[in-house]
């Protein structure tokens, strides 16, 4: 049904009541977004949106409340509003998987690329679906909106709306956004409209000629945050400035009767397509046999051309580091402007909207990777961890691993970063040393439902290790290189590129030295006590090029790259002669 005027200025002013009773049962939360942007989210929800098929995706999380009454009006199990930002109810910012709600957004601009990539997944899977986000002057600002702005013009997606909630207040007062910002999104291959946003005919005119658009739209909606409270117009009103009395007094001025009984209609007319999903198809392959020194981003292509060569349906990319990262294989074919049949997306150099755009393809369905140098993880993280919180499966590959990229000096070496990376929740880090260990990430990566994967991969090339027969991978840690002695003295622990100097070391010391291998940090943590004293005999050495700290949880000693750290517990003169003899950064 196509909804009137008249009854949308109804149905948008019941969205603002039962909002703001949320907001003000809560005693906080920001009301500034939820008065000034309700005529923009009716109209969406009471026209536009087909439940199943179509996406909403709200950048300014902050304005959750909007998102909360209007998701409750329209029929969704959202749970009661009253159970607004309190433990156990609806979050202050919305989170992937209450129903209704199409991404995790988390700080400003990420939803912007989510968004682009839903309709990136969406255009892949040939389907008629539209998506519509909501952004903010907030995100607007933000280089990672920017940057998947910038995409979607690229590759002219068509079936793309970004609504703009444009106030022109931030929190410290006047918004700060470009100069003309429509300009900027015609340069970018978007076509604008700039409406009224409290006009609800105009918003409305404008997304029924967005659907007729070959390319991205844009639509500029003039609003007044805090519409219709005594802080209208004002910084004030972005957050929570007036008083109670004036919340209730607003709750019961926008409160409309029939604006509940037309949600109601809309709530009794849609019907929830749900698409079913095809699983993923992972064909067993093989790789070939490598002898000769190899780095771990070679063995990563050859396995993922195999897969790919063998009909695995999954969909990677790189921000423009394809070629060095191992990422774009023989088998990949390019997702271009008007043909996005292929399996394969130059991202540019926009690591972080990759990121974003990766997690909105994989809400929508589609198993995806993504690649670059391990030090640019940094731009990505926040979106890293909202794939981690929204437990997508999406894979990120890291390659350029450790301070072996050499020539490229301190600010490509990465240090840091692989302990961060492990200190994210519900994220499997794995760091492969041999052909083996690169078939198990992978397949545990693709196989994952409910987690992202980091596959850690090096440039340098180094001596392959064989894994001994019956190794469980499941384990996350197993002995690569056995003592030869019954007692064993000492066990070093390596990663990667390690792995083959730590045996290298374990050689020099004797025949009492075992080398266990970690490809992941998480799974060995979570074995019991028994499997842990197994592996970890003697004195425990772990040597990886990147931060030391972290390895103290297992280790008694540890060469890293930040620090060369020894806690002596044991026999001193191996504690002594296993470090001088690693010299790790001599790679």
């Amino acid at each position: 049904m196509n909804y009137k005027s008249k009854d949308l200025k109804e149905m948008a002013n019941a969205v603002r009541a039962w909002a703001v009773n949320a907001v003000r049962v809560a005693g906080s939360g920001h009301i500034g977004i939820v008065l000034g942007a309700a005529d923009i989210i009716t109209v969406v929800y009471a026209n536009y949106i087909r439940r199943g098929r179509d996406r909403f995706v709200l950048s300014p999380g902050h304005g959750s409340a909007l998102l909360y009454a209007v998701l409750k009006l329209a029929g969704y199990n959202v749970g009661n509003l009253n159970a607004f930002r309190r433990v156990g109810g609806l979050p202050g910012h919305p989170e992937f998987g209450i129903d209704g709600v199409d991404a995790t957004t988390g700080p400003l601009g990420n939803g912007v690329g989510n968004a682009v990539g839903m309709a990136v997944a969406e255009k892949r899977k040939q389907t008629d679906s539209m998506i519509y986000c909501l952004c903010s002057d907030g995100d607007l600002m933000e280089g990672v909106a920017n940057e998947a702005i910038a995409f979607a013009g690229q590759y002219q997606l068509d079936n793309l709306v970004l609504l703009w909630d444009d106030n022109g207040v931030s929190i410290d007062g006047s918004a700060l956004v470009d100069f003309n910002v429509p300009a900027r999104m015609m340069a970018a291959g978007w076509r604008v409209y700039s409406v009224d946003g409290n006009d609800v005919a105009q918003i409305n005119r404008a997304l029924y000629n967005a659907r007729r658009v070959k390319g991205p739209v844009f639509i500029q909606c003039k609003t007044e945050i805090g519409f219709g409270s005594s802080v209208a117009g004002t910084n004030k009103a972005h957050g929570l400035a007036i008083s109670d009395k004036e919340m209730e007094s607003l709750g019961q001025m926008f409160a409309s009767a029939t604006g509940d009984d037309l949600w109601r209609n809309v709530a009794m007319e849609q019907t929830a397509t749900v698409l079913s999903e095809k699983s993923l198809y992972l064909p067993n392959v093989t790789m070939p046999v490598v002898e000769a020194e190899v780095s771990t981003r070679e063995l990563s292509a050859i396995y993922l051309d195999e897969l790919l060569r063998a009909g695995a349906d999954v969909v990677g990319g790189s921000a423009d580091l394809g070629g060095s990262t191992g990422a774009r294989v023989a088998a990949s074919v390019d997702i271009i402007p008007g043909d996005f049949k292929g399996n394969y997306i130059n991202y540019g150099v926009r690591e972080a909207a990759m990121a974003a755009i990766m997690n909105g393809m994989a809400i929508s369905g589609l198993r995806v990777y993504g690649s670059t140098f391990l030090v640019f993880s940094d731009y990505m993280r926040p979106n890293i961890r909202l794939a981690a919180l929204s437990k997508l499966p999406v894979v990120f590959v890291f390659s350029h691993d450790s301070v072996a990229v050499g020539e490229d000096g301190p600010t490509h070496q990465p240090v840091e970063q692989l302990a961060s990376l492990r200190l994210i929740p519900n994220l499997n880090v794995f760091r492969p040393c041999n052909v083996p260990e690169i078939m198990y990430s992978w397949r545990r990566a693709l196989t994952q439902k409910d987690k992202p994967t980091a596959i850690i991969l090096s440039r340098q090339k180094f001596k392959q290790i064989s894994t001994p027969l019956g190794a469980d991978f499941d384990c996350g840690a197993y002995v690569i290189h056995s003592a030869k002695s019954v007692r064993v003295a000492a066990t070093i622990l390596a990663t990667g590129s390690e792995v083959p100097l730590a045996i290298e070391v374990a050689k020099k010391l004797g025949s009492d030295v075992q080398v266990v291998s970690v490809i992941s940090v998480a799974d060995f943590r979570r074995q019991k006590p028994e499997y842990k004293q197994q592996i970890l005999r003697g004195f425990v050495v772990a040597i990886e090029a990147a931060a030391s700290a972290p390895w103290f949880e297992f280790a008694d000693a540890v060469v890293g790259i930040d620090d060369l750290v020894c806690r002596v517990q044991g026999n001193r003169f191996i504690t002594k002669w296993a470090l001088t003899q690693m010299q790790l950064w001599q790679i």
